[in-house]
């Protein structure tokens, strides 16, 4: 059994750069009870992308996680798929903070999330 949740819920990441990833996530099999997508559902993709790019800025011998996350939700989506783009706001040595902007299949802007990252050395053997 797979046990990384951005894969059981179909997230893909399609772009991977330290100035922007991207991915998409299907709608179907992520709602909530009234038929609209979830909103833990935004906040894994964007926590997933968010911490990509972190990762990527870190560099091989640091580790980033997430520390806190924010999300708004605009507009809902009751089908087809959303696009997560990650860009950074802030780079340093022991945080990181990215903006991610989630659309629909017409590119309309359906989530804004922030995520900021805490860097650390590589623990040994990991």
């Amino acid at each position: 059994m797979d046990q990384w949740l951005p894969s059981r819920m179909g997230i893909e990441v399609t772009e991977w750069d330290p100035k922007r990833v991207v991915a998409t996530m299907p709608v179907e099999g992520n709602l909530q009870p009234y038929g609209l997508l979830h909103g833990g559902a935004n906040a894994t993709l964007a926590e997933t992308i968010g911490s990509v790019a972190a990762a990527l800025n870190a560099g091989i011998d640091r580790v980033a996680m997430g520390l806190e996350l924010s999300c708004t939700h605009h507009r809902a989506v009751r089908s087809g798929s959303v696009t997560g783009v990650a860009t950074p706001l802030h780079v340093g040595r022991s945080t990181s903070t990215f903006e991610i902007v989630i659309t629909d299949d017409e590119g309309r802007r359906t989530c804004t999330a922030r995520l900021t990252c805490i860097v650390r050395e590589r623990p040994p053997g990991a």
